[in-house]
């Protein structure tokens, strides 16, 4: 289906419309290597963009060529990635994906033909990967078209302001659901906008 009969179907919802004209065309975003997308995912967990670009750059440093993999993470001791800005927890996290990766698979090839539901039951045995970060990683490096992730807060306060939601926690989470019902199958590219709209208000 064409981006056009996306937008199409996403205007159906008239306060989701008004945010697509102000917003305009979103492109896609492909960064197929998983490994590296949950590496970088776990450093930025709970900073700032600005922060975790630095450390990460910082990261990418203690590696040849500036690309990590598995086997020189594994290597590394937690001094050292204390040293570039990561926490004892996170530099454990990423040794964690870099040990799955070895021991299961982290392969794009394989991972593709998983659902996404398969893909998050799948990425959340790593110790110090959540829900989120996989819903994350099947959005924007799997271009997977109808992910909902409902726990971010960006997507809970942007929809609290374009609908005027009021509920909390569970009530607010039905109401959202509800509402997302509409957006189907094309509810990633919805979010898209969701957070563009939070961002510019």
């Amino acid at each position: 289906m064409k981006k056009e009969a996306h937008i199409t179907h996403l205007k159906k919802d008239k306060a989701l419309k008004k945010v697509i004209e102000q917003v305009g065309v979103i492109k896609n975003s492909r960064r197929e290597d998983l490994f590296i997308a949950l590496v970088r995912a776990i450093v930025s967990q709970q900073l700032s963009v600005k922060a975790a670009d630095t450390i990460y750059s910082r990261f990418l440093g203690l590696f040849k060529n500036g690309v990590p993999d598995a086997k020189s993470i594994l290597k590394l001791k937690d001094d050292k990635l204390r040293a570039v800005g990561l926490s004892y927890q996170k530099a454990g996290y990423i040794k964690n994906i870099a040990t799955f990766s070895l021991e299961q698979s982290l392969d794009h090839k394989l991972l593709k033909v998983k659902t996404d539901d398969e893909l998050v039951e799948y990425l959340v045995q790593i110790k110090g990967v959540g829900r989120w970060t996989v819903e994350m990683l099947l959005m924007f490096n799997l271009n997977r078209p109808d992910v909902f992730p409902k726990d971010d807060l960006g997507i809970q306060n942007g929809m609290k302001k374009l609908y005027n939601l009021t509920s909390e926690k569970k009530a607010l989470l039905k109401e959202m659901e509800e509402i997302a019902e509409t957006w189907r199958p094309h509810r990633t590219l919805a979010c898209r906008y969701i957070w563009r709209y939070k961002d510019t208000k």
